[in-house]
């Protein structure tokens, strides 16, 4: 072990891989509310959080696990319960009174068309206000479902439309 001077003990978090503590201050001296996007195995957690001196401070949540009181009967953890989850999250947002924000990933790996954009696609598409480029997004069918329903058309049953009718739920709380 090093003992000399110029040795330095990384943070805790920086040590169990949860933070990048160089991105998160470049989003923090953003001074916008972070658009949090956070994935497990069988859910999405989308948040609106501010960073305080105290610690974060969440404005407004939404998981995919709440998709069920829309309607939603897909599986919590795809692409389409991505985009759904985003959109609500957006929704609640706006009801609070936030109008925009920028995109955090966290330790995310920036693929294209990845889940944590199809959050970022249904905020956008809810009318949230967040820095992005095009090329980064899902496709329309693999928001909807679309790509889903054709390799698994067993499983997927009536996805597609159901994701239709959850989006239009979901908008209709914003007004």
């Amino acid at each position: 072990m090093a003992t000399s001077a110029r040795y330095f003990v990384p943070f805790r978090r920086r040590k169990e891989g949860k933070t990048d503590y160089y991105q998160r201050m470049r989003l923090i001296i953003s001074r916008r509310p972070r658009f949090v996007v956070r994935k497990t195995s069988r859910q999405i957690i989308v948040q609106l959080v501010v960073a305080e001196m105290t610690g974060d401070r969440t404005l407004v949540s939404a998981t995919s696990g709440e998709l069920s009181k829309f309607g939603y009967t897909g599986y919590t953890g795809n692409t389409p319960a991505a985009y759904l989850t985003g959109m609500l999250c957006a929704v609640r947002a706006q009801k609070a009174g936030y109008e925009s924000g920028i995109l955090d990933i966290g330790l995310n790996r920036a693929t294209k068309g990845a889940r944590v954009f199809a959050a970022l696609k249904g905020a956008v598409e809810a009318g949230f206000d967040i820095p992005h480029g095009e090329e980064i997004l899902p496709d329309e069918d693999r928001v909807k479902g679309v790509t889903i329903a054709g390799y698994a058309p067993d499983r997927a049953g009536n996805l597609v439309a159901n994701v239709e009718e959850v989006a239009d739920a979901i908008m209709k709380e914003l007004e």
